[in-house]
Parts: C-alpha cells; sequence; structure tokens
C-alpha cells in the first residue's frame, strides 16, 4: 500500500472514530500533498510525501518553541500532538550513529576537505537519507566530519 493511499485510509478511519484531532491533523497533511501536487503538475511518490511530511514537522518544531516561549503551553501542546501524528508516517529514522558513519563514509567517497566543501557534501547526503533522518542532526554530523 502507497503512503498516500495509508494517509487516506487513515482520515477515513480517523472519520469513523470521530477523533477530531487526528483528523484534523490528516487533513492538513493532505491538504499540503495537494498544493504540491497542483502547483508541481505531478503525481506524489512516497518520497516526494516523506518530504511534504519533514516539512511540516518542522513548521510544527518550530510553532511549539514559538508558543512554549510566549508562555503559550495549551498551543504548543496542540503543535506537538500533531507532530506525533505526522511521526507515523515517516520511515524508521537512523540513530545519530548512523547518521555518523553514512556522512563519514560520503566525506571520504568525495574527498572532501574541509567547511567550504559542506554544500556538496549536504547534496549528495540530503539525496542519500531523504526521510530516513532529521537533517538538523545530518548537518551538525556533516560540520563535525568536515571540521575534523
Amino acid at each position: 500500500m502507497s503512503l498516500k493511499a495509508r494517509i487516506s485510509d487513515d482520515m477515513k478511519a480517523a472519520m469513523r472514530a470521530k477523533e477530531a484531532d487526528r483528523l484534523g491533523t490528516i487533513r492538513m497533511l493532505m491538504a499540503a500533498m495537494k498544493q504540491k501536487e497542483v502547483d508541481e503538475r505531478v503525481e506524489l511518490d512516497d518520497a516526494m510525501i516523506v518530504g511534504i511530511v519533514d516539512k511540516l514537522i518542522k513548521q510544527r518544531k518550530d510553532a511549539a518553541q514559538q508558543y512554549t516561549a510566549a508562555a503559550r503551553q495549551d498551543l504548543a501542546d496542540k503543535e506537538n500532538a500533531e507532530i506525533v501524528v505526522l511521526e507515523g508516517y515517516l520511515p524508521q529514522r537512523l540513530t545519530a550513529e548512523e547518521i555518523q558513519a553514512a556522512v563519514k563514509a560520503i566525506v571520504v567517497e568525495l574527498g572532501a576537505a574541509g567547511p567550504g566543501d559542506m554544500g556538496k557534501v549536504m547534496g549528495v547526503v540530503k539525496q542519500r537519507l531523504a526521510g530516513q533522518a532529521d537533517m538538523g542532526l545530518v548537518s551538525a554530523a556533516v560540520k563535525a566530519a568536515l571540521a575534523g
């Protein structure tokens, strides 16, 4: 079953179960997917959907931090609940050690020598680890690998 079909089935199940919060989050995801399809005139595959989910999770994390800083814990909790629902659509994430190992292998493969090669390394890393790792952790691992 494709990820798109699974999301659609989950939306129907949330409707039947009258899970308003879960349903709202899934509808938001479906709207983002539809927007991408219309804007770019493409049919989304699983990798593209994972990219959308990653983007939405990043937006929710940023919003939760803003709400927490503004002492609006109720809104921060809502954003965090949405993150939990969205994370259910991501593939199994790599551990920090696996990320570091993959980054080191790519740095050696490309012959990258220092911080000036960060863009080149990140381009390859993003392609290979798309949807498998938090890009914030990946960026930190690339910086550490190129600094050492």
